[in-house]
């Protein structure tokens, strides 16, 4: 594999980007090597700039569900950024994706759209501060949520890839202001509830955990946390940036039958393009500037190419319900095949999959929450990452994400797939 270009934009990139990338964990420092710079992509496809070609199972962190450069997408993008690619001011399909997202997750009555998943989960924190009257907060060691202050502390994702968790530049006042419990834990969050009575405004996680690897939620965990927020006052927030429309069309809420009261968005809803956004319960929302006192606002909220995009992809998986199960059989097909694989080598390894989520965990432990995921052997996941680029497989560059599938891989990918890690398999 040719990879001369790359290199070199690598190197002038050094020279005017931090480290050479613009998000930490694409410097492939937790796998060796150097990051490789995309040219295109096109279905199950990436394409470097010296035309190597991978089957991509990260789907741009989660947003290509229907794979790169779907035509139904692609169509609406053209169209919208003839009309200007910003205009500053309200548009038709800001209406049109605030109603489509409201009817498919029962929970949001009313959505306000921004440019991130960082910014909402931000405006969500603030807006459960605003409308509790309490400043305290509590998040699950592993899950990430953006770079915002509140959030780096024990947080997964690029954070851990880097060694890094807690990030210098947190003030202690946040750090105090940031409860943390494991991932899994409902007696650990009973016990902080009990010793900041009347002081947490919300509790936020990622129902299925995405950023420390695919880790699930244990039976009656999600539940209980409901039941918890209920009897205290307190906020819940689902985080689902990542499994928002992935793990169905009402998200992970769906699949678990457990409604929060605020639930943050992004990746699949901006079809590719940069977006966020956070809704809930009328009664927080209506709280959110110019309805409420809780500020928050924002120059391209709305975009009309991303609103176009997001707009797009929603509608068709509103209208294509059936491309759920289609997901789920292929990702099925790929963990069975590594299942298969890893017994006929004697090799033990752990397996977490919902979905069209999944992770290889190099641990022979159970993986369900940080401290599981944090025993995985880093440097076996080197070599298993780099021997899958050379067979022209395009993983995450980390142990602690997890993998995406969408719906332009078939039986041709799948059949690569299971052939590349059963060759790297087999030299272990």
């Amino acid at each position: 594999m040719k990879i001369d270009t790359s290199k070199e934009l690598f190197e002038k990139a050094k020279h005017f980007i931090p480290g050479g990338v613009n998000s930490p964990v694409r410097a492939f420092k937790a796998v060796g090597g150097d990051p490789l710079f995309i040219k295109k992509a096109k279905g199950a496809y990436l394409y470097d700039e010296d035309d190597n070609q991978f089957i991509d199972l990260i789907d741009s962190w989660g947003p290509m569900i229907l794979g790169h450069a779907h035509s139904v997408i692609e169509e609406e993008i053209l169209r919208a950024v003839k009309d200007s690619p910003s205009f500053g001011a309200p548009s038709r399909r800001e209406v049109e994706i605030a109603e489509l997202i409201v009817s498919m997750i029962p929970s949001v009555e009313k959505v306000r759209m921004v440019n991130s998943g960082t910014e909402a989960t931000m405006s969500a924190i603030r807006l459960a501060r605003g409308f509790t009257k309490r400043d305290k907060i509590l998040k699950f060691e592993g899950c990430y949520h953006g770079h915002g202050d509140s959030f780096l502390i024990a947080a997964g994702s690029g954070a851990i890839t880097m060694g890094t968790p807690d990030s210098p530049g947190v003030t202690e006042g946040t750090a105090k202001d940031t409860l943390l419990a494991p991932f899994n834990d409902l007696e650990k969050v009973k016990e902080l509830i009990e010793a900041n009575p009347n002081e947490i405004a919300a509790i936020i996680l990622e129902p299925v955990a995405g950023n420390m690897g695919c880790v699930i939620p244990g039976e009656g965990f999600l539940e209980g946390l409901r039941k918890l927020c209920d009897e205290n006052g307190i906020v819940l927030i689902f985080d689902e940036v990542m499994t928002g429309f992935r793990l169905a069309k009402g998200g992970a809420q769906e699949v678990f039958n457990i409604q929060p009261d605020l639930t943050t968005l992004g990746k699949i809803i901006g079809g590719g393009m940069p977006v966020g956004a956070y809704g809930g319960k009328k009664e927080i929302m209506d709280f959110v500037s110019p309805e409420g006192p809780v500020y928050q606002a924002g120059t391209l909220s709305g975009n009309p190419v991303a609103m176009a995009a997001g707009l797009a992809q929603l509608h068709y998986l509103n209208t294509h319900p059936e491309i759920y199960a289609q997901l789920e059989a292929t990702t099925n097909q790929i963990v069975d095949g590594y299942q298969s694989v890893l017994e006929k080598n004697n090799l033990n390894y752990t397996m977490n999959k919902i979905g069209s989520m999944f992770s290889l965990f190099f641990t022979n432990i159970q993986v369900t929450d940080f401290a599981s995921a944090k025993s995985c052997d880093t440097e076996k996941f080197g070599r298993y990452f780099r021997s899958m680029l050379e067979s022209g497989i395009y993983l995450a560059p980390s142990q602690f994400e997890a993998l995406f599938i969408s719906a332009a891989i078939g039986e041709k990918e799948v059949e690569r797939i299971a052939s590349s890690f059963e060759s790297f398999a087999a030299g272990q």
